[in-house]
């Protein structure tokens, strides 16, 4: 599978998500969700430090708004667009939610429920599984998140 240039332009609105989860004191990761027609119908960003809420990550934030949108937990034909390889809890909810396709970004050496460290979201034994394509401006959307981390590792370390 290769990139075409509509995974781009959504990993950019994702990317522009994920700036406003930094500028707000979380760990910079955005998603979109956008229908079968191409039409953009929800965005999240991380939120945990502002809602003091563990599970307010962009993808689960952004599934919550798109089935809002739509009037159905059910986001047949949609794709969701990260910037950050999803988490175990949010490639539950990418199954979960029906979600056709999953783009993501950076790979997410530590959590990656998509392919790295597990591949949730594929698993034969679940009744849904989308399409996946990870890497997709990795660079970018990986330097983003390090770069927010690395001044918090560094205090951890002191």
């Amino acid at each position: 599978m290769h990139v075409q240039q509509f995974d781009l332009d959504m990993m950019q609105v994702a990317l522009a998500c994920a700036n406003e989860a930094g500028a707000a004191g979380d760990i910079p990761i955005g998603a979109v969700v956008v229908d079968a027609s191409g039409s953009i119908i929800a965005k999240g960003h991380n939120s945990r430090e502002a809602l003091n809420d563990p599970t307010a990550h962009a993808e689960i934030l952004a599934l919550r708004a798109a089935a809002h949108e739509l009037g159905s937990w059910r986001l047949t034909g949609c794709t969701l667009v990260v910037t950050l390889e999803p988490c175990p809890m949010c490639a539950g909810a990418v199954v979960m939610s029906r979600v056709a396709r999953l783009v993501f970004g950076a790979w997410n050496l530590e959590y990656g429920a998509a392919g790295s460290n597990w591949d949730l979201v594929r698993d034969r034994r679940l009744n849904h599984r989308p399409e996946v394509l990870g890497g997709v401006m990795a660079e970018e959307c990986g330097t983003l998140v390090r770069g927010f981390l690395a001044p918090h590792r560094m205090q951890q370390e002191a």
